[in-house]
């Protein structure tokens, strides 16, 4: 079972995975409302952070964390190992993960800082810090994004982030950047992201 929600980018990814390694029909996703104002107290009885996603094996035993998550995934099945295990494929791919999971998080601070945090409570240097960031990442993913690389977790970490930054509106990384536009177009296409698009807004507090 995969502890989820529609709106996340690292539980989205874990999802992606699991599709991509054909292994979907073997897990049941349900759909969970967290965020750090809003407490959910079957995801905290399953990872003290509260946070998803969260999957819970058939003996009980929960993993968290979308990387970890994607490792256990990674040793179901048979095909193309999507985190390899050896060599400069594997910092290559793990390089891209930390790129692309340091990118979701500057988003999301981003976003706090321009939209969720209360007007007066705002720092827009801190914003601008985080926005900076991004647009860094952008560039570098321009010039060093491989379109002929076969899919690893690190591309699925990518789309899925960027992806999670055009729902929310965040900072524009298409105009100007065309060979990462039509990367990220050409992933957005294939069926475990279009089977998993982003819906729903975050809950600052329990809804009735």
């Amino acid at each position: 079972m995969l502890l989820y929600q529609t709106h996340s980018p690292f539980a989205r990814k874990a999802l992606v995975f699991a599709l991509e390694c054909g292994l979907s029909d073997r897990i049941d996703v349900i759909h969970q409302e967290t965020s750090p104002t809003h407490r959910n107290d079957r995801v905290f009885s399953a990872n003290p952070l509260g946070k998803v996603p969260v999957l819970i094996l058939p003996d009980g035993m929960t993993l968290f964390d979308s990387m970890v998550i994607c490792d256990y995934l990674d040793r179901l099945h048979r095909g193309r190992k999507l985190i390899p295990t050896k060599g400069r494929k594997r910092w290559h791919t793990l390089r891209l993960h930390a790129l692309a999971q340091g990118m979701c998080d500057a988003g999301v601070l981003y976003r706090w800082e321009t939209n969720r945090r209360p007007v007066g409570l705002r720092y827009p240097v801190l914003a601008e810090g985080q926005k900076t960031k991004l647009i860094e990442t952008f560039d570098y993913l321009e010039t060093e994004l491989d379109p002929k690389t076969p899919v690893t977790i690190g591309h699925i970490a990518l789309a899925t982030g960027l992806d999670w930054i055009a729902f929310r509106d965040l900072v524009d990384f298409r105009t100007g950047r065309p060979a990462l536009a039509k990367w990220y177009e050409d992933f957005c296409a294939r069926p475990s992201m279009a089977q998993t698009q982003f819906s729903g807004q975050t809950h600052d507090h329990p809804t009735p």
